[in-house]
C-alpha cells in the first residue's frame, strides 16, 4: 500500500515518519528535524530551514504488508507537492498536535480528502506536551473536521512526560467501547445496525472490526489514534491500524501496466529520474513503455519510451534494482521527456482536475550577472520539471523570465536552490497577482481572401467571441462544415485561438469565453496552415475588442487564528486590506476569523500579522475565485507579437520589427 503523511506545519509529521521507520525496524536511530538527520528531509535546504520542501518516499514492512510512505510538505507555499502525492495514495495519516489542535491548514487538507473520498486516519501527536488535550480536542475535531470519529486509543497522563496511549478493544476491559463504536458504525451500515439490534444475534469483536475496516476504506469514518512521535507512545497501535484499516495491494504482474508519475528529480549526471506508483502490471529495466499525457487542448497523446534502470524502494529510503510490481513505487531512469502527471502503459484515469488552486502570484526573476539569462532559463526549466506549477515564462521581446508562486517562502527557496545547485545569484521584482479577463459582450470579425488586391494571408477566417459559462475556460466550436477546410487548417485555427487568448486586451489570460469559427476558406494550392495561424490572432483580437473584456482579480478565502486580546486590531487591518470577515468565533484563548480577501493584499497582511498578534497569529489562504477589479485596471506587458495593434503585428510577423 502507499500512504501519505499530511499535516499543518510543525504538527510533527516528519518526526512521525522517523518513528514509524524505527518501530518497524528499518532504522536504529530516530532522526530529528532540529538536527537535520531525518530520512525524508534529505536536501541540504530542508535541513537548514527545518521544513519539508519536496515530497520524499520511504518504505517499511509490518506483518507481511509492505508500506510505501510519502512524507509531504506542511507549509502552504508547497501545496503543489501535496497535490501530486494525493493522486497515488491509498490512504492518508493526517497529523494534528494535541496542543494546537485543528489548525487552518488541517481544515484545508481535510476538505480536500473528504472531496476525494480518501481513507483517513487521524493521529493526534504530542500528548506528552504541556497543554495537550484529549476529550475537548475530540469534540473540536468532530465539529471542524469529521463528525464520524472512532477513537481507537485513549490517553493516560495527558499533557505530562510519559503520557501513554492505551488501545481500546471490544470486550470486558472497556465495556462502553462496543456501544460507542456501534453508534458510529450504525450511521453508515444498515446491515450492521440490523444485526446489532437483533436480539437473537450476538456480535463478536471481529464483527465490529470488519465493519470498522469496511467503513474506513470507504471513507465513511475516521479512526483516531493518540500518541507521541518523539517518545514513541501510540505508534505501535498506529502501525497496526495502518496495515489493517487501509486497502492493501496484492503484488503481482497481472494486467496491462498502469503507473502514475508523481515526482521527478535529477540524477548525478543531470538525467531525469521519474518516481512512478504502479497500480497494475509490472515494469523492469530496459523495457519499452508507452507514456500518455494530455496536451493543452485536452487530447490524449501517446509517446514511446524505454527504461534503462528501474529501482524499487526497499527499506527506508534505500532502493534496489528490481522489477516493479503492482503496489510498488519505482524510480525509473531513461524516460527523457517524461513529465509529472504522465501515465505509463495505459491512459486509464488520466485526469486534468487540480485539487488545489494554481498559484495566484507571479514575479520576474533576473540574474545579478549580465549574460547569465540563458543559464537561468535552463535552470528554471529543470526546476519546472520538479514543480510544473512555477510555470516558467520567457518573454523574448523584453528579455525577461517570470515564474508563478504560491508565496514568499517559495521565492526564497527558489533563490537558494538556484544559488546552491546552479551557482546563479538572482533578484526578484515585486510579486504581483495574476488576473484574468472575461468577455462582457459579443464581437465578430472576418477577413477574407481577396483576389482583386494583394493578399497577405491566403486564408479566410471569421470568428465570433461571446461570454462562456463560468468555469468553462476556453470553448472553441465551429458553425462551418468540417469539410470546408482541410483538417490541418481547422487545427491551425483552433491552436492559434487558444494560444492568442493567453493574453487578452490588457495582457491577462482570457477565460470563460466561447469562440465560434463562422467563416472559412482557402485557395488551393497556395494556402498553408501558417496562413491560418498568422491571420487568426488578428481576427480574434478584433472580435475581442468589439466584445470588450472585464479584468478580474483573484480572491482568497482565509482562516485566521489570533489571541483573543488581539482580535480587534487584526479585524481593523483585515478591513483595511479589503478583506470581508464573515464569521468570528472563540476557540479556547484564541479567536478564529474566516472570510475572503483580495490576493493582492494577502502578503501585506501576512507581514503585519506577527506584530499584531505578538507572533502567535496563523493565517492560511486558499484560492476562492475571481472578482471584478475596482478602480484602475491592472495590465500586463504583452510577450507575444501583439495582434491588438495590427501595424505592430504585421511588422513583427514579417520580420521588420
Amino acid at each position: 500500500m502507499t500512504i501519505g503523511i499530511l499535516a499543518h506545519v510543525d504538527a510533527g509529521k516528519t518526526s512521525l515518519t522517523e518513528r514509524l521507520l524505527h518501530t518497524s525496524g528499518v532504522i536504529d536511530h530516530v532522526g530529528s528535524v532540529d538536527r537535520g538527520d531525518t530520512q525524508t528531509d534529505s536536501h541540504e535546504l530542508e535541513r537548514r530551514r527545518g521544513i519539508t520542501i519536496r515530497s520524499a518516499v520511504v518504505s517499511f514492512t509490518v506483518g507481511g504488508v509492505k508500506v510505501n510512505l510519502i512524507d509531504t510538505p506542511g507549509h502552504p507555499d508547497f501545496i503543489s507537492e501535496v497535490e501530486r502525492a494525493l493522486g497515488v495514495l491509498d490512504g492518508v495519516v493526517l497529523v494534528l498536535s494535541a496542543v494546537e489542535g485543528v489548525q487552518a491548514q488541517t481544515r484545508l487538507l481535510m476538505r480536500t480528502l473528504v472531496k476525494m473520498r480518501m481513507p483517513v486516519i487521524l493521529f493526534v501527536n504530542k500528548i506528552d506536551r504541556t497543554g495537550a488535550r484529549h476529550h475537548d480536542l475530540l469534540a473540536e475535531i468532530r465539529a471542524e473536521l469529521a463528525h464520524a470519529l472512532v477513537p481507537l486509543t485513549t490517553v493516560e497522563g495527558i499533557g505530562r512526560p510519559g503520557a501513554q496511549a492505551i488501545i481500546r478493544t471490544v470486550g470486558p476491559h472497556d465495556p462502553d467501547f462496543a456501544a460507542e463504536l456501534a453508534e458510529v458504525l450504525a450511521d453508515h451500515g444498515d446491515e450492521f445496525l440490523a444485526r446489532y439490534l437483533d436480539d437473537g444475534t450476538t456480535l463478536a469483536a471481529h464483527d465490529y472490526t470488519e465493519e470498522l475496516v469496511r467503513q474506513t476504506r470507504q471513507a465513511l469514518l475516521c479512526p483516531v489514534f493518540f500518541g507521541s512521535a518523539k517518545a514513541g507512545a501510540g505508534v505501535d497501535a498506529l502501525l497496526e491500524g495502518i496495515t489493517r484499516l487501509f486497502p492493501v495491494d496484492r503484488a503481482g504482474d497481472e494486467g496491462t501496466l498502469q503507473g502514475t508519475v508523481f515526482k521527478i528529480e535529477r540524477g548525478w549526471a543531470g538525467e531525469k529520474v521519474a518516481f512512478v506508483r504502479l497500480r497494475r502490471g509490472s515494469l523492469g529495466s530496459r523495457s519499452r513503455v508507452s507514456v500518455f499525457r494530455r496536451d493543452q487542448h485536452g487530447s490524449v497523446v501517446e509517446l514511446p519510451g524505454r527504461t534503462t534502470v528501474v529501482e524499487v524502494f526497499d527499506r527506508g529510503s534505500t532502493v534496489v534494482e528490481a522489477r516493479a510490481r503492482s503496489g510498488d513505487i519505482a524510480k525509473v531512469w531513461g524516460l527523457k521527456d517524461v513529465r509529472i502527471g504522465d501515465r505509463l502503459g495505459s491512459a486509464d484515469a488520466l485526469g486534468r482536475e487540480h485539487r488545489f488552486a494554481p498559484p495566484a502570484l507571479e514575479t520576474v526573476i533576473r540574474p545579478t550577472r549580465r549574460g547569465k539569462m540563458p543559464e537561468l532559463h535552463d535552470a528554471l526549466v529543470r526546476l519546472a520539471d520538479e514543480d510544473p506549477f512555477i510555470n516558467v515564462h520567457k518573454d523574448d521581446q523584453e528579455g525577461t523570465i517570470s515564474v508563478s508562486l504560491y508565496g514568499e517562502v517559495q521565492k526564497e527557496v527558489i533563490a537558494t536552490t538556484l544559488a546552491d545547485d546552479f551557482k546563479l545569484d538572482v533578484v526578484f521584482e515585486d510579486t504581483r497577482v495574476v488576473c484574468v479577463e472575461r468577455p462582457v459582450g459579443t464581437g465578430e470579425s472576418v477577413e477574407e481572401i481577396d483576389g482583386r488586391s494583394k493578399t497577405v494571408f491566403w486564408a479566410t477566417v471569421g470568428l465570433r467571441v461571446e461570454p462562456g459559462a463560468p468555469g468553462s475556460g476556453v470553448v472553441f466550436r465551429r458553425s462551418v462544415e468540417l469539410g470546408s477546410l482541410p483538417r490541418a487548417f481547422h487545427k491551425a485555427v483552433e491552436e492559434a485561438v487558444r494560444a492568442t487568448l493567453k493574453q487578452g486586451l490588457e495582457g491577462w489570460e482570457v477565460l470563460d469565453v466561447l469562440v465560434t469559427l463562422t467563416h472559412s476558406g482557402f485557395a488551393s494550392p497556395v494556402s498553408a496552415a501558417g496562413d491560418f495561424r498568422k491571420l487568426t490572432p488578428l481576427v480574434l483580437m478584433n472580435a475581442l475588442k468589439q466584445a470588450g473584456t472585464q479584468v478580474y482579480e483573484p480572491v482568497s478565502r482565509f482562516e485566521l487564528e489570533v489571541p483573543a486580546e488581539n482580535a480587534g486590531a487584526v479585524l481593523l487591518n483585515l478591513v483595511e486590506c479589503g478583506a470581508v470577515p464573515e464569521t468570528t468565533r472563540g476557540q479556547g484563548c484564541n479567536c478564529l476569523v474566516e472570510g475572503t480577501i483580495p490576493a493582492r493584499t494577502v502578503q501585506k497582511l501576512e507581514q503585519r500579522l506577527p506584530g499584531l498578534s505578538q507572533g502567535e497569529g496563523v493565517m492560511v489562504t486558499r484560492f476562492h475565485g475571481f472578482q471584478p477589479v475596482v478602480g484602475p485596471v491592472p495590465s500586463r506587458r504583452r510577450s507575444d507579437l501583439n495582434p491588438v495593434d495590427r501595424a505592430e503585428y504585421m511588422l513583427r510577423v514579417f520580420g521588420r520589427a
